[in-house]
């Protein structure tokens, strides 16, 4: 169906592949849903070769994997996607051409497609229900393929300041430390040392910035002051009233 090749396509566009051949499609070729389901991820539909029968789609391919959940009677190697991949990349460093192959969405490859290949790519899926959409078994395929050629780690979205330096983040311990002392926090004094461990572990996970360490030094600031100030109209309010004096 158009919409699955057009699905098909714009998981390829995901992982940076391209060369798209399709074998006799149901419904003739072009189809405009197949544009429509690729939701902009033309390129790859643009450059579509269409085939009348697998042979001569795979013709000038060295190296062809099938990927196929169901046993056949043919005796090649099981491969999955991160293998297949890797296996892939090496046949192409030595200057093969290769090529993955997925079956219709209804009914998969059949046995003659996959007697053309050299190996069999499939998932580990759960043995109650094996049956993976077109595009989902393409993507997972493609994933892997990313992977493989670009190990990289994705850049962060944003790039944010460093972390504090150690000086900053002793600092950040002295002060919480000290106003915790002074609240009566740390209580039986014996267990005050693991406590100061547990609370500079706590806050040294949170990588803070310097500026995230002024924050919070603000904040333990405001709220020993506010104690002050609550505790200052507590008084003047005692003071106010005799019969709370008595």
């Amino acid at each position: 169906m158009g919409e699955n090749i057009g699905a098909t396509a714009r998981v390829m566009a995901n992982f940076g592949l391209s060369q798209l051949r399709l074998v006799n499609p149901r419904d003739g070729w072009p189809q405009e849903r197949a544009w429509s389901s690729a939701s902009g991820a033309d390129w790859p539909l643009n450059a579509a070769r269409v085939f009348e029968c697998v042979e001569d789609a795979v013709a000038d391919l060295n190296l062809i994997y099938a990927t196929t959940a169901r046993p056949r009677e043919l005796q090649l190697p099981v491969l999955t996607p991160r293998v297949a991949a890797a296996n892939l990349l090496a046949a192409i460093g030595e200057g093969l051409k290769v090529g993955l192959m997925f079956g219709g969405e209804r009914a998969g490859l059949e046995t003659a497609d996959i007697a053309l290949c050299q190996a069999v790519v499939t998932l580990p899926v759960d043995e109650r229900f094996k049956s993976l959409n077109l595009a989902q078994a393409v993507a997972i395929n493609a994933y892997e393929w990313r992977m493989t050629v670009a190990q990289d780690v994705p850049p962060a979205f944003r790039q944010g300041p460093p972390p504090a330096d150690g000086a900053s983040m002793m600092g950040l311990y002295d002060h919480f430390e000290r106003e915790l002392d002074n609240a009566g926090f740390f209580h039986p004094p014996e267990k005050r040392p693991s406590m100061v461990q547990n609370l500079r572990s706590a806050l040294g996970r949170a990588s803070f910035s310097d500026q995230e360490v002024r924050t919070f030094r603000g904040v333990v600031t405001a709220l020993s002051k506010g104690r002050g100030r609550v505790l200052a109209k507590l008084a003047s309010q005692t003071s106010a009233d005799p019969e709370r004096e008595t």
